[in-house]
């Protein structure tokens, strides 16, 4: 058995969209699996849809999200080799096209690229009409005619209308189309560039690729892959196609629509390993009651068989609850060293302390600045923030509960949660009261909420005792 290769093989035209994402993912754990090999490949051949940038975006993406390549731009030989429009300077794809030519499997075409779009909506063949190509009828003789006048041509493939072209896809099983509904793709362009279509096919021969992951929308482009696999006389790899990522029932998931990118979810605060592992689940499903994977895992685990034929929607929602998992399970070291930049847009108060107050809390790191924006001034409120059922408190109760805090923790030198704690509690049994009926009030005094990360005693811990009775006192003036 050869040894498996997989490819990633991106068009650097903008950012990395989640459907990309996943299929890179994909393809790397195909290969981790089996200990072969996941190449990167810059598909660049369609320079009118290149954005500057794009590239770098491709390598940071991969980096973030420890999906290393073993071959590709940069690593594991030579830049070009990887950059299709860097290999087609030498006259790669125009060899291999016109080497279809003379065996009779391919064809010129002269035709004006208007009459094509009139006639199919694309240059390109990729409307919703075939294009019935009346130069591959043209006899050798006029053929040579129309070269020796410098016409403008593209070279496209000959296909035999009779008869069907079968495929395997591992998820989608055996399907067969008529050859009569395949048109006569364009494989080189008049500008010399191949198109994508017969780019991918020659480099993945040339690359060994063994198996090709990618989107379900190119099940209707796979026997037209195929009519070139069998041209040349080449194995076929191993095919994947993946089921969309959707945004609803009815949408796929689209950067068009608004639809986050990788880049705007990790902007927004969501951890890549999270983001990783959550989309291994949109269309997978682990044979194991589990959800929380590490890469190395997902590499151990993964199978094919278990990828789904319909597409997964995007549940934001679950995406949040896993990366507060992943949060929630960094050591409190490393947890705290991630936070602090998000910590110090607001205070210059420990972040450490702050930190721990938060960590349970957080799902995604851009709440942290709502979250804590207390800590930097108390957020305006009425006196009926006080009111509060399960503490049995309102303005006037509140009141007498600011004033006995105060008194307990103005002598108080240890400051510390623990310490202020205790004598708050300590107050609360000598008042006869429960002790939310002393914190609670507290509480609001100091972040002018009725929820707060951490309660009344990590706040004022965070605080620190002079600012703690500053706030106390406001309070007290506020009610009167």
């Amino acid at each position: 058995m050869s040894k498996v290769r997989t490819r990633f093989a991106p068009s650097p035209t903008g950012y990395m969209h989640i459907g990309n994402l996943r299929t890179a993912l994909y393809a790397y754990l195909i290969a981790k699996k089996d200990d072969g090999d996941f190449i990167l490949r810059i598909e660049d051949t369609d320079q009118g849809r290149l954005v500057t940038g794009a590239v770098d975006i491709i390598y940071e993406t991969l980096k973030q999200c420890g999906l290393k390549h073993d071959e590709g731009p940069d690593v594991g030989g030579d830049y070009g080799s990887y950059v299709q429009s860097e290999r087609m300077k030498s006259g790669i794809y125009s060899k291999y096209a016109h080497e279809l030519v003379q065996k009779g499997k391919a064809h010129y075409c002269f035709c004006k690229q208007e009459d094509v779009q009139a006639i199919t909506g694309d240059t390109e063949n990729l409307g919703a009409n075939i294009y019935v190509d009346p130069c591959k009828n043209l006899t050798k003789e006029e053929i040579q005619a129309k070269l020796d006048q410098n016409e403008p041509y593209v070279i496209r493939l000959t296909v035999d209308p009779n008869g069907t072209t079968s495929f395997d896809d591992e998820i989608y099983g055996t399907i067969t189309v008529d050859n009569s509904t395949l048109d006569e793709m364009v494989l080189l362009k008049s500008d010399g560039f191949p198109t994508y279509n017969f780019a991918n096919v020659i480099d993945d021969h040339l690359m060994n690729i063994t198996d090709v992951v990618r989107g379900n929308e190119y099940l209707s482009s796979t026997p037209k892959y195929n009519l070139l696999y069998d041209a040349f006389g080449w194995d076929k790899p191993r095919y994947i196609h993946c089921p969309p990522v959707m945004k609803d029932e009815h949408q796929k998931l689209s950067k068009r629509n608004g639809d986050a990118s990788f880049q705007d979810l990790v902007a927004k605060g969501y951890l890549p390993a999270a983001v990783l592992n959550y989309i291994a689940l949109l269309g997978w499903s682990p044979s194991e009651d589990k959800e929380i994977y590490s890469l190395e895992e997902l590499a151990k685990a993964f199978d094919v068989k278990h990828i789904g034929k319909v597409g997964a929607i995007f549940d934001i929602e679950k995406l949040k609850w896993m990366n507060g998992v992943y949060l929630r399970n960094m050591a409190d070291e490393e947890y705290a060293e991630l936070v602090k930049p998000y910590i110090e847009e607001v205070t210059s108060l420990d972040y450490k302390l702050i930190a721990k107050v938060i960590k349970d809390r957080v799902s995604i790191l851009s709440e942290i600045k709502d979250m804590i924006s207390f800590l930097n001034k108390v957020d305006e409120y009425e006196p009926s923030i006080y009111e509060n059922k399960k503490a049995k408190t309102n303005s006037d109760v509140a009141k007498e509960s600011l004033i006995s805090a105060k008194e307990a923790l103005q002598d108080l030198n240890d400051w510390n949660n623990d310490a202020i704690f205790t004598t708050l509690a300590n107050k609360a049994t000598e008042k006869g009261i429960k002790n939310i009926k002393l914190m609670y009030p507290m509480q609001v005094a100091l972040s002018g909420r009725t929820v707060a990360p951490g309660g009344a005693t990590a706040i004022a811990e965070i605080l620190g005792k002079e600012e703690t009775i500053n706030r106390i006192n406001n309070a007290l003036e506020k009610l009167g």
